[in-house]
């Protein structure tokens, strides 16, 4: 298993530009700018082994400039980057300090903490961290990117070159290790036809990504990025499926009463409707987001020509058939058909079919 420690006290050089971001150029989507007429942001959530927090927020600072910060042992930020701020954590909420125990040790309805309190903190703080130190090899480093312009993708591979060259380890390093890539777009538009638009072309896409990305096996036994049900589908491409938000919200967390979907709506669910009753809605880990949260993708580490940059790119062909009332109307029906087909039938072959064409 290899230590997540191993490069904690070496000195992080700002890596050399590779100029593989040109090697990739990104797709432009077909709504490129928000309702606001600024260029739509994407965020980026990356998952791997190798490198420690510390050696991470590093390579990060040294990547894009800015100022790193210790939040506790094993949580960093890098604050002041051109975007904005990078978070960077091991990825276990059971090692981090809890912010409600800490704010107790500070005060007390205005008062200073009895001496019973602060210990208890500090051994709390203390246990955290040395529960940490225990897992670091197995409980990944993530980093959470600030919202970037879609266009500016690219220059995260820089980052994603430097974990490699440092010794990030991705998906593929290990059996154990169901690391992945998450993309969180900005929506084009809040309206119901269009999140039901982008509903119904990943719906349509979802295998032809799988098997662009060749998901991981460990990932793909992992409840993390399970597809949709048949029966799901079927509902949501029906022609006279013609929802209000609140019914396509309450269908999908009918049929979907989890995070653990290959696109996962609930963030933006709670920012559509933040006083929906469901308690799937009002979960700690749900952070309210315009955004549709997009996991399948591994963390390819281990691959020289993967980036954020190749992940977007497959992600646009989504917002394309989207973006095309006819194209997507036929294939809904080209889908639907499948459906009702013996298992034998192969969708990916009709998919494959199109994209070529």
């Amino acid at each position: 298993m290899p230590s997540n420690h191993r490069h904690d006290h070496s000195p992080v050089a700002a890596p050399p530009r590779t100029g593989k971001e040109s090697d990739v150029p990104l797709t432009t989507p077909p709504q490129p700018d928000n309702r606001d007429g600024r260029a739509r942001c994407v965020g980026v959530e990356i998952e791997f082994a190798g490198i420690a927090p510390l050696a991470a927020a590093r390579l990060v600072e040294a990547t894009f400039g800015g100022t790193l910060k210790h939040d506790s042992a094993h949580r960093l930020r890098v604050a002041d980057t051109p975007w904005g701020t990078f978070h960077i954590e091991l990825d276990s909420q059971y090692v981090h300090p809890d912010a409600a125990l800490l704010a107790r040790a500070q005060s007390d309805n205005g008062q200073p903490p009895g001496i019973g309190e602060h210990l208890r903190a500090s051994l709390h703080s203390r246990t955290r961290e040395w529960l940490g130190d225990m897992v670091a090899g197995l409980v990944p480093t993530e980093i959470v990117c600030p919202p970037l312009p879609w266009h500016a993708l690219a220059e995260l591979d820089a980052l994603f070159d430097a974990l490699r060259s440092h010794g990030a380890e991705g998906t593929d390093a290990s059996l154990i290790y169901a690391f992945g890539l998450h993309l969180n777009p900005e929506i084009p538009a809040p309206e119901v036809e269009s999140v039901l638009a982008h509903l119904r072309a990943y719906l349509i896409l979802a295998e032809w990504l799988r098997d662009q990305i060749v998901v991981d096996l460990t990932r793909d036994m992992l409840p993390h990025t399970r597809p949709f049900s048949e029966t799901y589908a079927s509902l949501v491409l029906d022609p006279d499926y013609q929802p209000t938000l609140p019914q396509l919200i309450d269908d999908y967390l009918e049929a979907n009463p989890t995070r653990n979907r290959e696109l996962d709506l609930l963030p933006l669910f709670a920012w559509l409707a933040p006083d929906h009753p469901s308690p799937l809605l009002q979960e700690g880990l749900v952070k309210p987001r315009p955004t549709y949260h997009y996991r399948l993708p591994n963390a390819s580490l281990s691959d020289p020509d993967w980036g954020a940059s190749l992940e977007w790119n497959r992600w646009v062909e989504v917002e394309r058939l989207a973006a095309d009332p006819a194209r997507l109307a036929e294939r809904c029906a080209a889908y639907r058909e499948h459906l009702a087909q013996p298992t034998l039938s192969r969708w990916l072959d009709s998919l494959q079919r199109w994209m070529r064409s």
